[in-house]
Order: C-alpha cells, then structure tokens, then sequence
C-alpha cells in the first residue's frame, strides 16, 4: 500500500512529518512530491528529500493523498499539476487527507461543493466559497476525505485517516483491518 504527500517550501513541519511518519511506522510506503526538486524546508527548519515532482506522480498507484498545511499550501495550490491529482483521487474515490491550509488545496480543485470539512480559521472563507459545508471541529470525515484545523489536532487527524485507509483496504480484500 503507498501513501502520497503533496508539498513545498514553507510546510508546517509537524503536519508533514507526524503523517509522513505513522504512515511508515503502520508499514505504509510513502512517496512525498513537491513543486521544487530536491530538498524542501518546513517553516520551523526541518528538511526532507521530496521523491518525486509533481509531473512525476501517477494517481492511480496511491490509496491516501496527505495535504499538509503551512505556507506550502500556497505554492501546492497554484499548480495545475497538483490539482489534477486532487482531481484524479476524488474521481477514483481515494482517501484524501487535508489538514490546517492543505484545505487551500482542495478548494482551488473544486472538489469541496457540498462536502462536509475544516480548516484552520484563516481559511474557513475561503472554503466556504469553494462550496464546503464548514465545520469547526478537529477532525471532520465526509465519505473519503478527512480534514482538521491545526497541528494539535493531528492525533484525530491521523486516527480517522487510518479508519478511512483500514476501511477501504479491508473492502478491497487488500489487509485485514488490524493490519494497518
């Protein structure tokens, strides 16, 4: 099973790190894809290797795509690349997890009309106007996508993430629903 992270520059570092790593740590391959090659730094110093640029990535090889927040989801939502991914996951159905600014993303695909999801408060407008049904709450599930507010709600985030991914895996006769 492969998990696929969304980013750039300027990432919350904890919203891409603390998925990044429980995905791995549930045995879970995880491809990270950035708008710039190489290395990208998180907003509070902490760098990772980007595996993949954003043309590179495949859709159809991933069951989760993670939006982590930060000033990277500026940069992640102007490109049309990254939005036909977003596109691509809603159209198969897959798990998409966003959270804080990474709704950004989801909102300039215009895959949030009428779906239930949270954000951080900076951006609550803006997903309205994409059509959301805004929520104020840690963690929001509305069929395959899972959206929170800011980095203390990453333990609900993750926590529903993984339901979503056992769930589906379990449906698709893939694991049993312990094994992630």
């Amino acid at each position: 099973m492969r998990a696929l992270v969304l980013s750039a520059a300027g990432f919350e570092d904890c919203e891409l790190l603390f998925p990044f790593y429980r995905l791995k740590e549930e045995g879970i391959e995880v491809d990270l894809a950035a708008v710039g090659d190489g290395v990208i730094t998180g907003e509070h110093g902490y760098s990772v290797r980007a595996n993949l640029l954003l043309p590179e990535v495949d859709a159809q090889r991933y069951a989760l795509l993670v939006l982590p927040g930060g000033k990277a989801a500026q940069a992640v939502r102007r490109s049309g690349y990254a939005l036909a991914i977003v596109e691509s996951f809603f159209k198969l159905g897959r798990p998409v997890a966003a959270i804080c600014h990474g709704a950004q993303v989801l909102a300039w695909a215009g895959v949030l009309k009428g779906r239930r999801a949270t954000c951080h408060p900076q951006v609550a407008a803006e997903l309205k106007h994409a059509g959301a049904i805004y929520e104020d709450s840690e963690v929001v599930v509305d069929g395959n996508l899972v959206t929170s507010r800011r980095p203390e709600d990453l333990p609900a985030f993750m926590r529903e993430t993984l339901r979503l991914l056992r769930g589906r895996a379990a449906a698709a006769g893939q694991l049993s629903t312990a094994a992630v």
